[in-house]
């Protein structure tokens, strides 16, 4: 049976008339875009994750393999735009489907890779869709639920993200370790690979109306829309504040905090349970008041970079660095990790007509913030400063609640 999104919208309608917009059927689709969110993430971060291994492996530098996350995160940015419009016609399930083969495929050029030049066209092949998969995700959610739930279903779908964080880069770095890089990534390519026939399998055909394809091939408009382009610079601002530090945050903790072995572990894992949680906790008040859940979120961020610039700077004793700077990590990573569904929620809101394409200029933007902070981030290290790069990070980031602040129109609420 073909679906269109009209049939969606009035089927998600009927739940809510019917006081159930979480339907098991709803339920079991946005559990399949969670994993797809999982899965490309995890994907992503092989790299970070296995590092070491692929560099004894293909017998290049640790700093090369480096690169792999800053070049992925570059193609990511510069194709997300033009193939969210060349695909604007097409059903959603389809272009999704197209993302997750991609990804299928490039993880089994990426296993076989004889050298390190194969393996950066394996990554290719993923990124050139990737910006193109998280423009597709939220706006999916989105389109399977009430219009007063959009907060909610992008938090559902974002939900993979954390959980690649928390289990899926863990699970590929002791795969790495134990039986090769090589089996870590065929895994991955197998689960994506699972995911994309439950993608076929469980969500409808969502193809779009002519009214609705006709506005969305339209997409220069979104130039001119100001609202959606001041929340994308916020966003490139403030991820860029936080990429400076996060590509580094495991120095951080080592030097600035004091945790090391072990309970360095468990603190990176306190980290994303704390983003798990909230995720959880600030599902609802995105959809009711989302400008204060997201200047909440950003105020708890310059806090948590202030904390750790002040330890950085002063030198406190290690119990007093270790207490009060674990703390700060936790609320770091319980403040960023709640608002990118948040954020890519309020870009949706601004075109309500396209919101597949306000979704593509914000991923844009938000996959510019990483390849800047990244790169920032490696200019600080290698002037050998640490406390340059929290302080970057709280100087970045108080730009961006500046910005906010100064304009609290960009969340105000309308139907999609």
């Amino acid at each position: 049976m073909e679906h269109t999104a009209v049939d969606d919208a009035r089927q998600a309608s009927a739940d809510l008339t019917q006081g159930r917009p979480w339907s098991v059927r709803i339920a079991v689709q946005l559990t399949v875009l969670s994993a797809a969110a999982f899965i490309y993430v995890t994907a992503e971060m092989v790299p970070v994750a296995a590092l070491p291994a692929i560099a004894s492996d293909l017998r290049v530098s640790e700093a090369l393999v480096g690169t792999l996350l800053a070049s992925y995160a570059l193609v990511a940015a510069i194709t997300t735009v033009p193939l969210v419009r060349l695909t604007a016609h097409w059903p959603r399930r389809r272009a999704l489907l197209l993302t997750l083969l991609c990804l299928t495929a490039s993880q089994l050029i990426s296993a076989l890779a004889p050298n390190f030049a194969v393996l950066a066209v394996g990554r290719v092949v993923c990124a050139v869709t990737h910006g193109l998969m998280w423009s597709l995700i939220a706006p999916i959610g989105a389109r399977l639920m009430p219009p007063t739930h959009v907060g909610r279903a992008t938090a559902a779908v974002y939900l993979g993200t954390t959980l690649a964080l928390v289990v899926g880069n863990p699970l590929t770095a002791a795969m790495s370790q134990v039986w090769g890089w090589r089996l870590a990534v065929v895994v991955v390519g197998a689960a994506a690979a699972s995911i994309t026939a439950a993608t076929w399998l469980t969500l409808p055909r969502m193809a779009l109306s002519k009214e609705h394809v006709q506005t969305a091939r339209s997409q220069e408009r979104h130039y001119r829309n100001g609202r959606l382009v001041t929340l994308s610079v916020l966003t490139l601002v403030g991820v860029t504040g936080h990429f400076v530090s996060y590509t580094f945050i495991v120095l951080i903790i080592q030097n600035v905090v004091g945790v090391h072995g072990p309970q360095l572990a468990w603190l990176l894992a306190a980290y994303g349970i704390a983003g798990l949680a909230s995720m959880g906790l600030l599902a609802r008040p995105a959809d009711r008041r989302p400008g204060a859940a997201v200047i909440g979120c950003l105020s708890a961020l310059v806090v948590a970079f202030v904390v750790l610039t002040v330890l950085a700077v002063t030198g406190q004793p290690a119990i007093v660095a270790m207490l009060v700077g674990s703390a700060a990590i936790v609320l770091w990573g319980a403040a960023a990790t709640a608002l990118p569904p948040m954020l890519q929620s309020t870009a949706m809101r601004s075109a309500p007509k396209d919101p597949d394409g306000a979704s593509g200029l914000y991923v844009a933007a938000f996959q510019v913030g990483i390849m800047a902070g990244s790169l920032a981030g490696g200019l600080l290290f290698a002037c050998g400063s640490v406390p340059a790069i929290v302080a970057a990070s709280a100087l970045l980031v108080t730009t961006a609640l500046t910005g906010v602040l100064s304009n609290r129109g960009l969340f105000r609420l309308a139907a999609m």
